[in-house]
């Protein structure tokens, strides 16, 4: 996968920029953007699964030993007759350069490190394009992350080995679910034969909300 520019505007809105930036700030992000684009390796990996239970709180799997525990992975699946499991990565470089440019040059690891994040939702963007693409006649419901409102992010070692995504894309997760290369994002989407309305949680159900950057300055991470 190539990406060849970051969607500015998401990076902008993770530092918490309201309206245009300044000169600086612009001249800043044109040199990230340069670096950040120079240094990242995206990858992804997917599987289908279908859903052989859905309860109230775990969704079990056709094949599969993975449990996506929790009530809201189980509202969110409502209906689905199966999903996909998808993994992406930036790359173990994007780790190295926001590590080297922490002890450099603090003002340009904040944006850089803004800028990594919305390159891996732009590169789970063009997973799900690809995803749509080989299953013709499919809907889906949008990402739903472990971590999200009560679905463990815990799941995460597990999820991965579902995938191989260790092998497949250098991706692992430590106990505790933190995922290396930190710039990496798992997550699962329903899958419906009709077309079906994609709710989202509120920021009241989500379990980041008392620690939410987002939620000071008044916004939402939508």
């Amino acid at each position: 996968m190539i990406i060849t520019s970051i969607n500015r505007a998401e990076a902008f809105r993770y530092l918490g920029i309201k309206g245009a930036p300044d000169n600086a700030t612009l001249q800043l992000a044109n040199e990230c953007e340069k670096i950040l684009l120079s240094e990242m390796t995206p990858k992804f990996c997917w599987t289908y699964a279908d859903i052989s239970e859905n309860s109230d709180n775990a969704v079990k799997l056709s094949g599969y030993t993975l449990v996506l525990g929790g009530n809201d992975i189980s509202t969110h699946l409502n209906g689905c007759l199966g999903v996909v499991l998808l993994a992406a990565t930036l790359g173990n470089s994007v780790d190295m350069l926001l590590r080297k440019k922490q002890a450099q040059d603090m003002a340009k690891a904040v944006i850089l490190d803004a800028m990594a994040s919305a390159a891996i939702e732009q590169v789970c963007d063009e997973a799900e394009k690809e995803i749509a693409e080989k299953m013709e006649n499919k809907h889906f419901t949008w990402r739903f992350s472990p971590g999200y409102g009560d679905f463990p992010i815990e799941v995460q070692n597990d999820f991965l080995k579902a995938l191989n995504a260790q092998k497949v894309i250098g991706l692992c997760a430590s106990p505790s679910g933190i995922l290396t290369p930190t710039k990496s994002v798992t997550a699962v989407i329903g899958v419906h034969e009709k077309s079906v309305e994609n709710k989202k949680l509120s920021c009241e159900s989500c379990n980041m909300r008392e620690r939410c950057n987002y939620r000071k300055t008044g916004g939402t991470c939508q």
